[in-house]
């Protein structure tokens, strides 16, 4: 009954933005930490940010300001809008339940920072 839908992928030109949308059913985001965590071609799992209870939100060092995490509980939705993508931030992206990377993962989506 858990499950978690991932959309908003894509490709962008360096400089550009994005925003991934991680749907949530079976259990309630705002009642769970939620992760943002991505896989780059050759490399293991990074972990990017996370999004807790209050709604706080907390991100890797190499994130700058660059990324933020949100939560639309209507919706039962997180977010993660990415501004100033750099091609090292081309990756696999994924949303979890849980701050950090021990989570339950969704499926990924593509994200691709190219010239």
């Amino acid at each position: 009954q858990v499950q978690l839908v991932e959309s908003g992928g894509g490709s962008v030109q360096p400089g550009g933005s994005l925003r991934l949308s991680c749907a949530a059913s079976g259990f309630t985001v705002s009642s769970s930490a939620m992760s943002w965590a991505r896989r780059a071609p050759g490399k293991g799992l990074e972990w990017v940010g996370a999004i807790f209870m209050d709604a706080s939100a907390h991100y890797a060092d190499f994130i700058k300001g660059r990324f933020t995490i949100s939560r639309d509980n209507a919706k039962n939705t997180v977010y993660l809008q990415m501004n100033s993508l750099q091609p090292e931030d081309t990756a696999v992206y994924y949303c979890g339940i849980g701050g950090g990377l021990g989570n339950y993962w969704s499926q990924g989506t593509q994200v691709t920072v190219t010239s």
